[in-house]
């Protein structure tokens, strides 16, 4: 199996990897100790008897560590090379072992019953609430916040925005009709006497134009009268004319049941009637309609809104001093202060978080364990054999010093009774 450079491991892979060869050249410094021994003790057991128990020690300790390092080795790779059956499982059953592992984890971790229990154990409102209450994470919540949200305003599309706000416009605005429903509008309001403020407001205004500008009125008439009229008269006919105005409005400032006003009621009721029954009317409220959405300058007065007010949400996203982003962190501080005081809330809160986590993992457990399923899969069988090693292949050369140690301590044991119970051995 090729492996990874070092160099381009990561720095933990690195501390694994010099480990796992620490390890191994232990293991491997014991089997030598033992066939060492086994040597000296097998050329010198017929002038030493008593080296017959470490001549047996030594032949246990190395079946122990051959016998370990098959099967240390078999798990990662063919031991020798060699076609063995049964070997190099893990680059060869790599999918089942992904499969399998996905199989456990969505069995025993992405389960309803375990996913309530473990938050109805855990104060998550509570929690979050102590952490946003301190101004620093909840000045951080809002910054990484108007990252996000400012990150999104340069990634969309300037005329697809446009275009996105031109069909809902005309989907939602335009495309209807506005006559029926405005007209049903005007007639609850006239019916309800809402309008009268509006009157009154309108009267006033023009009463108050009227003190403020009598001046307008000089030559309005006179201007329009023959040329042998005397200029005294001129005068008389202009300031009459600015006198009735102003006694007019007055009136119907003063008069809630004045001709005027009475007038105009019925003129509202029969708008409101035209606009829900006849069709000319409502027709040229259409074209009307059409023409003011559909001309340039309402499109220019759209662009210029959008562009001035994305200018400034990425200003204000931008400033950790602006009003937006001030009154986010105070909203977030308060938010959490709520969360940490109010026992009601929290308890909202949490069966929320439970109720949203469950039904998460009750639709889409299978789904969320199939991602480690599927990147197994994808994995290389060599790249996966590494990844398992560096893992776990320095405690698994444990197993080969303990195999060594305990055949060796089998070895004797069994010379041992042997000894002692067969005659002659």
């Amino acid at each position: 199996m090729t492996r990874t450079p070092m160099a381009l491991l990561s720095a933990a892979d690195q501390e694994r990897l010099r480990g796992l060869r620490r390890m191994k050249a232990v293991a491997l410094g014991a089997l030598l100790f033992m066939a060492v021994l086994f040597v000296i003790s097998f050329a010198l057991q017929a002038r030493y008897p008593w080296l017959d128990y470490v001549r047996a020690a030594a032949e246990g300790g190395m079946v122990g560590a051959l016998a370990d390092w098959f099967a240390v080795t078999a798990l990662f790779r063919r031991p020798l090379g060699l076609p063995i059956p049964h070997t190099a499982i893990i680059p060869n059953r790599k999918d089942e072992i992904g499969r399998t592992l996905g199989e456990f984890v969505e069995t025993n971790f992405l389960s309803a019953d375990v996913v309530r229990e473990k938050l109805s154990n855990t104060a998550v409102a509570r929690r979050l609430g102590e952490w946003l209450a301190q101004p620093a994470h909840a000045g951080r919540v809002a910054a990484e916040g108007s990252t996000i949200a400012a990150a999104v305003l340069r990634a969309l599309s300037d005329d697809d925005v446009r275009d996105l706000i031109a069909d809902l416009a005309r989907e939602h605005l335009v495309d209807p009709e506005w006559g029926p429903p405005a007209g049903a509008w005007l007639e609850k309001i006239v019916q309800a006497d809402a309008h009268r403020g509006a009157v009154d407001l309108a009267v006033d205004s023009i009463g108050n134009w009227l003190d403020n500008n009598a001046a307008a009125f000089h030559g309005l008439i006179s201007r329009r009268l023959p040329g042998w009229v005397p200029r005294l008269a001129h005068r008389f006919v202009d300031e009459t004319a600015y006198s009735e105005a102003v006694k007019f409005v007055r009136a119907v400032q003063t008069d809630p049941r004045h001709p005027a006003r009475i007038a105009l009621d019925g003129y509202l009721h029969r708008l409101a009637d035209g606009l829900q029954h006849d069709p000319a009317m409502r027709a040229r409220l259409e074209g009307a309609k059409a023409n003011l959405f559909d001309s340039p300058r309402v499109g220019e007065l759209a662009a210029q809104a959008w562009n001035t007010a994305k200018a400034g949400l990425l200003s204000s996203l931008a400033d950790p001093q602006s009003g937006l982003r001030t009154r986010a962190t105070s909203a977030l501080a308060e938010i959490g202060q709520r969360l940490t005081s109010d026992a009601a809330l929290q308890a909202r809160v949490d069966g929320w978080v439970t109720e949203a986590a469950v039904f998460l993992v009750d639709r889409y457990r299978h789904d969320i364990a199939s991602i480690i399923t599927d990147t197994v899969e994808r994995w290389d069988p060599a790249e996966t054999t590494e990844k398992i090693e560096l893992m776990v292949g320095r405690d698994l050369q444990y197993i080969r010093l303990n195999g060594t140690v305990v055949g060796a301590l089998a070895g004797v044991a069994i010379f041992t009774i042997a000894h002692a119970l067969i005659p002659g051995v």
